[in-house]
């Protein structure tokens, strides 16, 4: 094998790879908590930082915040949550765990977006950079730049209107 298909196949071991894990750790949370991977996600970060606003979740799971009101209200219909409003200002909505969440969290098994963000975040910003420059190229080799991004292994889609036009005007730069 030439080195061009060396680095094909170890790509293709690679990203057989992610899809494995992402598929063992969804089917794993499910399993043994009942609730989705981007729920249980939700759940782990609200437990984190407690009582969080909408707006903060959702910068911290790195998600649209009409995506998180989603999220939040099937855990509140499964009361794991509950909402709050401040009192000084009644659009600020805050995020707690109920004491059944609170149970939950203790035994809840890692999420797989959880990791993949904790350890995005680690890196420096060139490595983000050049991550992000090679999925960029992985996502036009499938033709799939128009699709919108749906929460891992989910059906809940992540896509704020404005940020079709981001996409394109990043598309257009690094055409350039």
């Amino acid at each position: 094998m030439n080195d061009k298909s060396t680095k094909i196949s170890n790509i293709v071991d690679n990203l057989r790879r992610i899809f494995q894990i992402l598929n063992e750790q969804s089917k794993k949370v499910e399993n043994e908590t009942g609730l989705t991977s981007p729920q249980l996600w939700a759940i782990k970060v609200i437990n984190e930082h407690s009582p969080v606003k909408v707006s903060e979740l959702a910068s911290r799971l790195y998600l649209h915040p009409a995506t998180v009101v989603g999220i939040i209200d099937r855990l509140e219909t499964h009361k794991l949550v509950k909402r709050r409003r401040c009192l000084d200002d009644r659009r600020v909505v805050w995020i707690e765990l109920t004491e059944k969440g609170n149970e939950l969290v203790k035994s809840a098994p890692e999420v797989a977006q959880g990791l993949l963000v904790s350890g995005l975040e680690g890196l420096s910003s060139s490595n983000i950079v050049g991550i992000d420059r090679s999925m960029r190229q992985f996502v036009k080799i499938f033709g799939a730049q128009k699709i919108p991004p749906k929460l891992i292994l989910s059906s809940e889609v992540n896509l704020p209107k404005r940020k079709i036009k981001i996409d394109k005007l990043q598309d257009r730069q690094e055409r350039k």
